[in-house]
């Protein structure tokens, strides 16, 4: 018998992260047979529209019908803008009746409002991130492509989906079938879920100087209460007159404007993924000033935090 999987679009959704889930499980079955069937779900039982705009037909709503062994929840941009108790009583029925819960995306966003994600390891986009880690700091975020911890299943989304998907097909059907899978995709390898989302630092900045790369992997990880440029020397193993120098002839710019960047990209991902005041924005990106920010911000980006706000809730 097909093992069924249901997957509830959330408005704004990721097409990408969808169709990725959907066509390994096709391929799946081109392979073996009817291996697997997938329902898309709604919350009404309407048609929901992606963040790209396109439309996807719903075969019926949340709650409708019996339950499927599995619910992915793919959600994309604002995915709490769709979070009712009405979602929350849902998702937490089918938890009860042991159905294994996972979020596509940024669709561990609602399974964490739901209270769902409570001791479990959990990953969503890079780019929510910060804002997941700021909203949940008690859950186990992580950058991992995927996680499976349980009854809960994250994934990153994109073409992490197809990974996430080729591992759920090799624990049931062995890895012979998951590689012709993969291969259908012109897929070089099977990314594992250690795997991190972005690339590495050395890629990201065009870098091989290994002491660069160190002090600004510091940085990232330091931006909530950011560490002095004579410890980040310190701890590279340099002068602070050497990494002044890094930074200039591999960078152009200084180790304070590199780190402030830094940190002001992280501003910019948080005024778009969370809901959190730009006084709370600030704060977790080591501004002690919110008019320092302010200037900092809109020097950077052309526009002050609170219009970058604004444009995020499409007002």
């Amino acid at each position: 018998m097909a093992e069924i999987i249901d997957l509830l679009l959330v408005p704004g959704f990721s097409a990408m992260g969808f169709i990725s889930a959907i066509e390994p499980l096709r391929v799946a079955n081109r392979f073996r047979g009817e291996l697997y069937r997938w329902r898309v779900l709604s919350l009404d039982g309407g048609a929901v529209q992606a963040s790209s705009g396109m439309s996807v037909n719903a075969e019926q709503a949340l709650g409708q019908g019996e339950s499927a062994r599995l619910l992915l929840v793919v959600a994309g941009f604002e995915p709490l803008r769709s979070f009712t108790p009405a979602l929350q009583q849902a998702l937490r029925r089918l938890d009860h009746a042991g159905v294994v819960l996972g979020g596509i995306d940024t669709g561990a966003m609602i399974l964490a409002e739901a209270g769902l994600l409570d001791g479990h390891r959990a990953t969503v986009h890079w780019e929510a991130l910060e804002a997941f880690k700021e909203r949940y700091p008690r859950l186990q975020a992580t950058q991992e492509l995927f996680e499976i911890d349980r009854r809960r299943i994250t994934c990153a989304g994109g073409t992490a989906s197809i990974d996430l998907m080729l591992d759920l097909i090799a624990q049931a059907h062995g890895s012979e079938l998951a590689v012709q899978v993969s291969e259908q995709f012109v897929l070089g390898r099977i990314r594992p879920r250690q795997d991190h989302q972005r690339m590495e630092i050395a890629a990201r900045y065009g870098l091989r100087n290994k002491k660069l790369v160190q002090v600004i992997g510091a940085m990232e990880k330091h931006t909530e209460t950011p560490l002095d440029i004579q410890h980040l020397a310190d701890a590279a193993g340099v002068t602070r007159r050497q990494l002044e120098r890094l930074c200039q002839l591999h960078l152009k710019q200084t180790p304070s404007g590199l780190y402030l960047n830094i940190r002001l990209d992280k501003a910019r991902q948080l005024l778009s993924q969370s809901d959190l005041s730009v006084t709370q924005v600030s704060l977790a990106c080591g501004f002690e000033l919110a008019s320092y920010f302010t200037r900092c911000y809109k020097r950077r980006f052309g526009h002050c935090p609170r219009e970058a706000r604004r444009s995020a809730l499409g007002a």
